[in-house]
């Protein structure tokens, strides 16, 4: 594994992203994601899963900067990954907590919200789905995960908006669970799994599953069409124009 880190502490599966400062996701760090999930949900060992970042960073999102580069078919690999990616976390049946350690936006707040809890590191941080300004489409599977937190109206307004919420506020609207100070992160995400894995397994997985079930449905579904949508608008000179001045702001903001 090259841009995550992967370890199992007391049957708990840890898995940190680690990929630069910010975390950005390109495809091979998606890939990477999979396998990992696969292997925590195969190995009868593991009770639970712990996904985390770095501090100030759980995840910038997508690495725009990278995913700008990529021609028609990485392009179709990378969000066919990404979809499967949610997939395989949303439909994971052993208890799944995120321990977001600061800024989580666009496709980390993703990754967030298909886990079981979310403890979230205090501090001037930002989470939320902005994929909208950026002239990115949002997937209907991915609006019904935002929803299945927040509600309808709640979800569809903050989508349009492309709103970004402080801990706070997230806690407030049900984006987050649990707020700490980052020093005591790791061991607010333990514990609360350790409280969720001493329920009976078989009980608790079932239950979970069956409350997912419409939510496990949406990413079952044949995707083609809404990645087909999403990579239309990618190759919109509107778009790639958007992407370009963000992508200059990154670089200068780097140099």
């Amino acid at each position: 594994m090259n841009f995550i880190k992967t370890h199992i502490d007391d049957h708990i599966f840890h898995i940190m992203l680690d990929r630069g400062k910010s975390n950005a996701m390109h495809l091979e760090m998606i890939q990477e994601m999979i396998d990992a999930v696969e292997e925590a949900e195969n190995n009868p060992s593991v009770e639970g899963l712990i996904l985390s970042g770095k501090e100030n960073f759980f995840t910038s999102g997508l690495d725009l900067i990278t995913l700008y580069q990529y021609d028609e078919n990485q392009m179709q690999s990378f969000w066919s990954s990404f979809i499967l990616l949610l997939y395989k976390l949303v439909s994971f049946p052993k208890p799944a907590v995120s321990a977001i350690t600061g800024h989580s936006p666009a496709g980390g707040c993703v990754l967030g919200i298909c886990c079981d809890y979310r403890v979230m590191a205090d501090g001037d941080f930002i989470i939320g789905l902005n994929e909208v300004p950026v002239g990115i489409v949002v997937p209907e599977s991915i609006f019904k995960l935002y929803s299945f937190w927040l509600g309808n109206g709640t979800a569809y307004r903050s989508l349009l908006e492309g709103r970004l919420f402080k801990p706070s506020e997230a806690k407030e609207i049900g984006l987050v669970d649990e707020i700490v100070a980052f020093n005591r992160i790791q061991s607010a995400a333990m514990r609360k799994i350790k409280t969720l894995t001493q329920f009976e397994k078989n009980a608790w997985r079932t239950s979970k599953l069956n409350f997912r079930r419409q939510l496990i449905a949406e990413f079952q579904k044949d995707q083609t069409e809404t990645i087909n949508q999403v990579l239309e608008q990618w190759w919109r000179p509107s778009t790639r124009a958007i992407l370009k001045t963000i992508i200059d702001n990154l670089t200068q903001k780097k140099s």
